[in-house]
């Protein structure tokens, strides 16, 4: 079991920035992938950025060039980096923890944060 807890959401202009953080009840080193999810309002939740444990990375291509993904396994965190943000980027941003890649695709895992919410408007 691991409990992950989300922090850094809230209001920005467009092409401003923030940085999401999430800290796990565990060693996140043990953790396989951490990825970030966001789900928009009247929409589905679909993956922004994964890291795992070997550092292999990848985003969603709406958000390349402009996020950031990190891990830091002495501090139990995965944070996402976002800039120039825009209006498309409002959604609940999730934590979620223990997926696992196969064929290429990320699948999610079974540990998820109560989400943060970042909101994108002038």
């Amino acid at each position: 079991q691991v409990q992950l807890v989300e922090s850094g959401g809230g209001l920005v202009q467009p092409g401003g920035s923030l940085r999401l953080s999430c800290v796990a009840s565990r060693r996140i080193s043990s953790v396989y992938g951490v990825g970030w999810y966001r789900q928009a309002s009247g929409e589905q939740r679909e993956l922004v950025a994964v890291i795992t444990s070997g550092s292999m990375i990848r985003y969603a291509d709406s958000v390349k060039g402009r996020f950031t993904i990190s891990r830091d396994n002495a501090k139990n965190t995965v944070s996402l980096q976002m800039n120039s943000l825009k209006p498309e980027d409002t959604a609940v941003y999730y934590c979620n923890g223990g997926g696992v890649f196969s064929r290429g695709t990320y699948s999610s895992g079974g540990y998820w944060g109560q989400g943060t919410q970042v909101t994108v408007s002038s």
